[in-house]
């Protein structure tokens, strides 16, 4: 089989059919400065040990952040959390001003409300085209099971039914 030109429109259009969770990853900086950024590209690698990936644009503000800590938190936002989404994939804004947080491992924010939480420390990290892969090894969680997640589907929020 021939390598196909892969138009980049279309691969994003194709990739939207498949329904994702949204999260929000969430660090801290080496000087104390909360950081986070919605991320849909999050997915499970091995169970044991308990592994998960995401992947940040290499355009990202905060890239280097990332590839550097030693922590970070997988927050999965429920289906009411559509504008706590939207606030953390803006950019300039100071998105921890007016949101609410706890602490988890390494003084990572820890964002209420969530259907889930992944605690984890940086597994490793690799080169993947435009973005890097961040791999972590889950050191702890919880997850609440009485709300739908946020889902993200062909371009925009959808719900489960």
């Amino acid at each position: 089989m021939q390598k196909q030109t892969i138009d980049k429109h279309d691969f994003r259009k194709a990739l939207g059919q498949f329904p994702t969770g949204v999260t929000i990853i969430t660090t801290v900086s080496d000087t104390g400065e909360h950081i986070g950024m919605t991320a849909s590209s999050f997915n499970s690698v091995s169970m044991n040990p308990p592994l998960i990936l995401w992947s940040i644009d290499h355009r990202a503000h905060s890239l280097e952040i990332f590839e550097n800590c030693e922590h970070f938190a997988v927050n999965i936002l429920g289906e009411q959390q559509r504008d706590l989404s939207n606030l953390f994939a803006s950019t300039g804004a100071d998105k921890f001003k007016d949101t609410d947080f706890t602490e988890g491992a390494g003084k990572v924010p820890l964002l209420p409300n969530c259907v889930a939480q992944l605690e984890c420390k940086t597994w490793n990290t690799y080169d993947g085209g435009d973005h890097t892969i961040i791999v972590g090894e889950v050191l702890s969680l919880r997850h609440d099971d009485s709300e739908s997640a946020l889902v993200f589907y062909q371009g925009d929020y959808a719900e489960i039914k």
